[in-house]
Parts: structure tokens; C-alpha cells; sequence
């Protein structure tokens, strides 16, 4: 049998010790192979119409041409377009722009401090090369699932929900902007856990907003949920559901013992102490974070909904809830929001 081609990754970067430990980490298992190298935004263009690669890892701040016009010009010029994961600075300005490039068309991104602070390169590979292995299976296509009747799921459970919950992580800004867009504004809160670092969700709730039609904000500590807002908690930090004043619910912002931040568990858990009836969703994303949470959930018999891991970038975290939880509902992003429109009324 011939062996699989490796994965081609196009690296751009300006500094040279970044783009040796990025070869590095991307070859290092032998299933990826840098075939190029880029100083600058502009060479990244011209290498990329050159070399026909399957990623492109992009550096935002780069001279002559920055990431973000680089990105634009790739996914507009290069065919078969190729998956943009940006590397971006841990700054607000960093930040900023590499939100506009996953609403340009990059896939995802990753912090760049992680590769400055940790000499460690497998703490690094931990990060970047299942990212990139999930972004370059992306094109296998996945048939739609039927939604079951909807209406006879709701009168089973017999509830309204007070409260909605969602989890992810790797491929999250997608599968967030199409879950919103398909459902469109509802009267519960809905509270996001996505595993995302400080200062990346203040942008990407603006741009969430502006994308969905939905009233989306960052959270805030202490601040009360109000119906129909969508609260995304803040990068690299956790949140869990207390009572509010006069009724309601609030947001509680704290800091956990956790892999992942913010923690989808620990907003389940919280919320199957404290909200009356909610719903768990659990999205795209590597890892296990949701699974303890939804089982929380459960045990109040709270309904569990999760994304068809075949429709995910990454399947781990419903594939983890749906072990967790046999009876979760497993449907498409699509079934997932006619099952809550009909839910809702």
C-alpha cells in the first residue's frame, strides 16, 4: 500500500528562530512537511500561488504585507484555497486582527506566547499539530442529518428553557457563528464557554454580533444575564451561573484548576446547582472539557444537545459528552437550532 502523502504547510513568519521551531514542530512526526518558508506577507502570496499548500501558519504582524492582507489575497487568488491558521501576538492588537481574519476566511489561530514562554516543544506540539492534522481533513464531506421531530422531543421533556449553555474549543468560531446565525435571537440567556485566550473575546463577540443579527457581549463579573443577550465568557478566565438579585440569573467570573479555559464543566456544573432548566450544548472542539459538566446536567435531567462529531473539526468533546451521556441528542449544527426554535416556540 503507497503511504499517505504528508501534509504540505506553507510557514509564514518574520522572525527566523520562530520559523526553525515551527519546522520543527510541524515535522517532527513525519506526517507534515514544511514546503516553504516566508519572510513576509508578500512572499507568503507569491508561495502560496506557487506551491499549492494544504495550511498556511500566518504570522499577523509581518513588514511590506501583514497577515491580514496576506490572508485575504491567498484565499482570493490560491485554488484549492488552502486552511489559514493565523499565529497571532498575545496582544489586543494581536487580538483584534486575528478575529478579522477567521471573518476573512483563516481557519484559526494560535497565540503566539505559547511558542515564546514554553521551550517545552511538546507542550507547543500539544497545541499547534492536532490543529493543523483536524484543519487539513476539513474537506471530507458530511451528509446532513435528519432532525427528528422536534416538537414530540420538547413535549417529552415537558420544560421551557430558562437557560442555554454552550462548550467549545477548536473550531468553535465557526460552529458558534453558524449555530447563532440558524437560530437567531430566543428569550433564554445564553451563556458561551470557548476555549479561548484574554484579550481574543471582546473582538470576537463584536464580530459574533455583528455576523449572527444576535446581542453578543464579553462577560463581566457579577453582571446579570439578561434574556435574549448572548455572554461570552472572558479568554482565559472561567465562569460559573449564580442567583441574581430580584430573580435571574448572573454571571460569576473566577479562576479553576483547569487545562482548558474558560471551562465548559465548570459552567455546567454551576448551572445544574443553580438554574431551573437549562440545556447543555456541547460544540467542535479537542479534549474532554463538557462531559463532566453535561453529566451534572443530567443528573437533574436537564437535556444534553451535541454536535455530530462527524460534522466537527475536531470531534473530541461530543464525542466525549456522548460517552458520558447516552442519551444526549446528537444532530448537525442545523438540527441542533431547529430543535431549539421549535423548543422555544
Amino acid at each position: 500500500m503507497r503511504p499517505e502523502a504528508p501534509i504540505r504547510v506553507l510557514v509564514a513568519e518574520d522572525q527566523s528562530f520562530m520559523r526553525i521551531a515551527l519546522r520543527r514542530i510541524i515535522e517532527a512526526e513525519g506526517d507534515m512537511q514544511v514546503v516553504g518558508e516566508a519572510r513576509n506577507g508578500i512572499e507568503a502570496v507569491a508561495l502560496a500561488n506557487q506551491l499549492k499548500p494544504d495550511l498556511v501558519t500566518m504570522d499577523v504582524e509581518m513588514p511590506e504585507m501583514g497577515g491580514l492582507e496576506a490572508c485575504q489575497r491567498i484565499l482570493a487568488e490560491v485554488s484549492p484555497k488552502p486552511a489559514i491558521v493565523m499565529v497571532s501576538a498575545f496582544t489586543q492588537e494581536g487580538a483584534q486582527a486575528t478575529i478579522r481574519a477567521l471573518r476573512l476566511g483563516a481557519v484559526d489561530f494560535l497565540s503566539k506566547s505559547s511558542l515564546h514562554v514554553a521551550t517545552d516543544l511538546a507542550q507547543i506540539d500539544a497545541e499547534l499539530r492536532p490543529k493543523l492534522r483536524a484543519w487539513a481533513r476539513r474537506g471530507v464531506a458530511v451528509a446532513p442529518l435528519a432532525v427528528a421531530p422536534a416538537v414530540e422531543f420538547a413535549r417529552r421533556h415537558g420544560w421551557i428553557p430558562d437557560l442555554l449553555l454552550i462548550g467549545a474549543s477548536t473550531g468553535g468560531p465557526q460552529a458558534l457563528t453558524a449555530l447563532l446565525k440558524a437560530l437567531g435571537p430566543v428569550a433564554p440567556p445564553i451563556v458561551i464557554a470557548l476555549h479561548m485566550p484574554e484579550f481574543f473575546t471582546a473582538s470576537f463577540a463584536e464580530i459574533l454580533g455583528q455576523d449572527t443579527g444576535c446581542t453578543v457581549r464579553e462577560g463581566s463579573h457579577r453582571e446579570k444575564l439578561a434574556p435574549g443577550v448572548v455572554t461570552l465568557l472572558p479568554g482565559g478566565k472561567d465562569g460559573v451561573i449564580g442567583p441574581a438579585a430580584g430573580g435571574g440569573y448572573e454571571l460569576r467570573l473566577v479562576k479553576i484548576d483547569a487545562s482548558f479555559h474558560p471551562n465548559a464543566d465548570a459552567l455546567f456544573e454551576s448551572a445544574a446547582m443553580i438554574a431551573a432548566r437549562p440545556v447543555g450544548i456541547v460544540l467542535t472542539g479537542m479534549g474532554e472539557d463538557g462531559a463532566r459538566g453535561a453529566t451534572a446536567l443530567r443528573r437533574k435531567q436537564a437535556p444534553i444537545l451535541v454536535q455530530e462529531p462527524t460534522t466537527c473539526i475536531v470531534g473530541g468533546m461530543p464525542e466525549a459528552v456522548i460517552a458520558a451521556v447516552p442519551e444526549a441528542v446528537v444532530r448537525s449544527l442545523d438540527g441542533i437550532a431547529d430543535l431549539l426554535r421549535f423548543w422555544l416556540g
